[in-house]
């Protein structure tokens, strides 16, 4: 049989082209943080993870430029051989700092951040336990890991007890969750979770991709809850709110220098651009002298979320700036993104395996940038769509 047999019976991308509602790769001709151009239309942004809107601002971008002019676009080698930078451990010490964590290692991408963390830590006899909703970087890293996957229902902390309890004493055991769920925007239980990590001997990470920037005055989950000593590791990406490319791990020093000495997505991986340390290095400058950025993109979403609700339409249970719409059907979904888009508002479409079957939905999120006038003219365009295809 041929290998590529597969590919060549592959037709659903292009069917969906043809229909004219594939919402996937769109080439858009520029991205200016709230407002996107694509094909000469101005279309506001509501499907960006930019949370405080730092990929325009001054110094963000001219730390950037800075570093090119300095050190060229690359490193062109591995940390671990020649392509580590001192700017590379000053990110990482003013990481930890603001996490409040002892030491924190800098990785290329937020997915070689879970994929190499999770292998070094956990391996065959060992035991990791994943909530059902966790990103798909975390679900990958535990099957790298080659160590036995247990999973319970989502923030069903009835389910993680009856698996814990399951669990032998003997075995070693890491609970990895999302701190803020990507799709849903619900966030993690912790104050929950952690005594039953503490009860039944399991280490806790928590992936703070989206909760970084946002949640805890900017500081993630465990800092929202003031439980930042109870997490043993805290993950999180630059792709959001550092306005970069790149993420870490921070936690204890002797763990973090197992990590960096054992995590193969790092050490055969070459290092973080120095553009993109310096840009990382200038949003967390950010973050620390304008916390109202943080204040607002909070309050954004509430103001969206309660908007949307007040239409009739399903928001879940999200309590942050990422706020699903939820459909429940897959072609309703896509036909309602089409019309948004037609409409000028870009948001994503989600479905399986994304997200659970029937809880199709349209992933929108907010930046602190996002004028009032523009909210109000995505409530309004949401509105007209809504009332055109019978969801509201």
């Amino acid at each position: 049989m041929d290998i590529f047999e597969k590919c060549f019976k592959y037709t659903t991308a292009k069917e969906a082209k043809e229909s004219g509602v594939y919402p996937y790769f769109i080439p858009l001709d520029e991205n200016e943080g709230t407002e996107v151009i694509y094909h000469g239309r101005h279309i506001i942004m509501c499907g960006s993870n930019n949370y405080l809107g730092l990929t325009t601002h001054p110094k963000v971008r001219q730390a950037a430029i800075d570093a090119l002019n300095r050190y060229g676009t690359s490193c062109t080698g591995s940390r671990f051989l020649n392509g580590n930078l001192s700017l590379h451990e000053k990110l990482e010490a003013e990481i930890a700092d603001w996490v409040g964590k002892e030491a924190a290692l800098v990785f290329s991408t937020g997915m070689q951040v879970n994929l190499g963390t999770i292998s070094a830590l956990v391996g065959r006899g060992d035991i990791i336990i994943l909530d059902k909703e966790d990103h798909a970087s975390i679900v990958d890293g535990a099957f790298l890991s080659g160590g036995k996957i247990e999973r319970y229902r989502h923030n069903d902390i009835d389910h993680l007890t009856r698996v814990l309890e399951s669990l032998p004493e003997d075995k070693g055991k890491l609970l990895v969750v999302d701190g803020l769920f990507s799709m849903e925007g619900d966030i993690a239980p912790l104050p929950e979770l952690i005594p039953l990590c503490k009860q039944y001997g399991v280490r806790l990470m928590v992936d703070d991709a989206h909760a970084m920037g946002v949640l805890g005055g900017g500081r993630g989950t465990a800092a929202h809850f003031g439980m930042t000593e109870d997490v043993d590791l805290i993950m999180s990406t630059f792709s959001k709110s550092f306005a970069s490319l790149g993420g870490f791990i921070a936690g204890d020093a002797d763990v973090v220098d197992y990590i960096k000495h054992n995590a193969r997505s790092l050490i055969f991986s070459a290092s973080i651009p120095p553009a993109n340390t310096a840009t990382a290095l200038a949003a967390l400058e950010v973050m620390r002298e304008e916390p109202d950025r943080i204040a607002r993109v909070n309050e954004i979403a509430d103001k969206m979320r309660h908007a949307y609700n007040d239409l009739g339409f399903n928001t879940g249970t999200s309590v942050t700036p990422v706020i699903p719409i939820i459909i429940g059907d897959d072609d309703l979904t896509f036909l309602t993104w089409r019309k948004l888009f037609e409409n000028g508002v870009f948001v994503n479409p989600v479905i399986s395996p994304a997200v659970s079957p029937g809880r199709q939905l349209l992933r929108t999120s907010y930046m602190a940038t996002h004028t009032d006038e523009q909210l109000d003219r995505v409530l309004e365009t949401f509105e007209k769509v809504g009332k055109e295809l019978g969801l509201i």
